[in-house]
């Protein structure tokens, strides 16, 4: 069965989200809406809420005609098939996966299933379907500790120090290899840095399910008073404060990033030029469109360190933050960020949005969802 064409506008295109009422799923949803898109999103709620939809239809003004939702897991092929047949699915945008690095360690194998099971009955799915375009939501972990900063996609990739890490890896690969098997797969790997922020408008952001993994939303129940302290793994780094050096990046910034891949899969920005695969991305079809895998990271290309975010969250929230330096982590490196010059000369895309803002948008959400989606009323 042939490929869907992504050579039409978006008014005429349908793009399954899978895990789309998460947190970088839910941004990106309103992306593709305000671009013109129709959103068909499928997520098992494991670790997001329904609610997140409604506030994405707020924001938006669509209606159900424009966002549909099917509760239902990757892993349910049956519940797959169901949405190919009732909607005309051109492209999928694929966020659906467990994600929490030190939950993988402890549970592997629901890790390897859900991500990487998952991922294979997903594509199998679509293959029957005839969509064989899709964006792929990587990780910066799949390059490990990094031979050079800041990281381009040409660094290589080494082990991940973490399941998740390896599911990530994996998938790249099995998506690639999907192609060398079939020219007719449209591929791109999106390797991310560190999402954070929140859409301006405070109703959508990230609601972490118990103690949250990872710095923002961490520090910002510290803001809130849900938690006493932010720990700081380590103040010893030969770095400039001798914290963690990281590439935050809006996640705003990175929802658009998504829909900037969909434009270059259909040919409509970019050249296609060598990438880190050669002459496995971005070969153009007869339609215009692209064939291929390309490979791009999403991040600023500035890195700040713990102590820059805490800093920039208290000028936000107007009060200083208490914070307890701790020991290193395993498997910390002191710097890590992203060159981003291919996205920009290949996508058209470059994030916007500085620390403050992330933050300022970050403490909006929190300031008015203390308790994340769990007190519903939309209030724009």
């Amino acid at each position: 069965m042939a490929n869907r064409s992504l050579a039409k506008g978006p008014s005429d295109t349908c793009v399954l989200v899978t895990g789309g009422a998460g947190f970088i799923g839910s941004h990106t949803c309103v992306e593709l809406l305000n671009r013109g898109y129709r959103v068909v999103v499928l997520d098992d709620l494991s670790n997001s809420s329904e609610v997140a939809l409604d506030r994405v239809r707020a924001i938006t003004g669509v209606g159900d005609d424009r966002l549909a939702f099917y509760e239902a897991s990757i892993l349910d092929r049956e519940a797959l098939d169901r949405v190919f047949a009732e909607n005309d699915i051109d492209a999928i945008i694929h966020f659906a996966g467990f994600k929490a690095v030190g939950e993988s360690v402890q549970k592997p194998l629901e890790y390897y299933w859900n991500n990487v099971a998952g991922t294979l009955v997903l594509c199998e799915a679509a293959r029957a379907a005839g969509c064989k375009n899709l964006v792929f939501s990587s990780s910066a972990t799949v390059y490990g500790e990094p031979e050079f900063i800041p990281i381009t996609e040409d660094c290589p990739k080494h082990e991940a120090t973490n399941p998740y890490g390896q599911t990530k890896s994996m998938l790249e690969q099995v998506l690639t290899d999907l192609y060398v098997g079939d020219g007719e797969w449209n591929v791109v790997l999106l390797r991310y840095f560190n999402p954070i922020g929140a859409h301006e408008s405070g109703l959508i952001g990230e609601d972490p399910k118990g103690i949250p993994n990872n710095l923002l939303p961490y520090v910002a129940q510290v803001a809130v008073g849900k938690l006493e302290r932010v720990g700081v793994f380590g103040d010893d780094y030969p770095t400039p404060d001798g914290t963690g050096v990281r590439d935050y990046i809006h996640v705003v910034d990175l929802a658009r990033g998504h829909v900037a891949a969909l434009d270059w899969m259909g040919g409509k920005v970019g050249t296609g030029a060598a990438s880190t695969l050669g002459t496995l991305a971005g070969e153009p079809a007869s339609d215009g469109t692209r064939r291929g895998v390309g490979i791009f990271n999403l991040g600023t290309g500035t890195g700040s360190s713990v102590l820059d975010v805490v800093h920039a969250f208290e000028r936000a929230c107007g009060k200083e933050l208490p914070y307890e330096v701790k020991p290193r982590r395993a498997g910390d490196i002191a710097e890590n960020y992203a060159a981003c010059d291919k996205a920009r000369e290949e996508l058209g895309w470059t994030a916007e949005y500085d620390l403050d803002r992330m933050c300022a948008d970050s403490w909006r959400w929190q300031s008015q969802n203390p308790d994340g989606y769990a007190t519903s009323a939309v209030t724009a």
